[in-house]
């Protein structure tokens, strides 16, 4: 086999390898990391619904395939992010500390739907940032109490989003509580099929992929 070859197939099989789904084991369970050689940042993913993806020691998984964080967790590692999707019983802190150990870099916890009501306890950790997207704000601000305990944080939300417990409306009251260290990123466009709560919706941001994952691995990326 000639030698430029050898060198092409070993760089696309390094390339999937990078971005390939690593099982890592943490306090209370498994999580799905996918990471570049050198991550500029890193990031904790939550996803919604039970949060129960049901991860093995081999990397496969169970449930929440379509879920918007698990379906992109790739693309984060795309974008230069190390991400780690965790399962639903398993600790955020183990989650932020095992990132922090392992790729010295500052992390977000980014966490979608019901996934959000863990935000509190995530902060706890102490992360150097988080994501909300078509989040449960009422009820994450009620758990945090005070915005003194929010890092910078980034609201993601779609105007259409129509599942009842995460309406638009409840933005401008969540950023107006926390102030100057919330940001708030709007969503458009896209396709709406099914439930309004799941994740082939608005809520789901269904077709915005890109657009999200952009958002949130820059914001990732920027935090310090």
């Amino acid at each position: 086999m000639r030698p430029v070859i050898v060198v092409l197939i070993a760089m696309i099989l390094s390339a999937t390898a990078a971005l390939a789904d690593e099982a890592v084991q943490l306090s209370g369970g498994y999580g799905l990391l996918n990471a570049p050689r050198a991550p500029r940042a890193t990031i904790v993913l939550i996803p919604g619904g039970n949060g129960h993806l049901g991860i093995r020691a081999d990397g496969s998984f169970s449930a929440l395939r379509g879920n918007q964080l698990v379906r992109t967790r790739a693309a984060y590692a795309s974008a230069g992010v190390a991400s780690l999707v965790v399962d639903s019983g398993v600790s955020i802190a183990s989650a932020v500390a095992y990132l922090r150990q392992r790729f010295n870099r500052p992390v977000t916890v980014a966490a979608t739907s019901r996934g959000s009501l863990r935000i509190a306890e995530a902060l706890a950790a102490r992360p150097n940032g988080i994501a909300i997207s078509a989040g449960f704000l009422d009820q994450v601000r009620g758990q945090i109490g005070s915005a003194g305990a929010l890092p910078a944080t980034l609201i993601v939300h779609h105007r259409r989003d129509a599942c009842h417990v995460t309406p638009p409306s409840g933005v401008e009251p969540f950023k107006a509580w926390g102030g100057a260290r919330v940001r708030v990123v709007w969503i458009d466009g896209g396709t709406a099929r099914g439930d309004p709560c799941q994740a082939g919706g608005y809520h789901g941001f269904a077709g915005n992929d890109g657009r999200v994952v952009g958002v949130v691995a820059g914001f990732a990326k920027g935090v310090r």
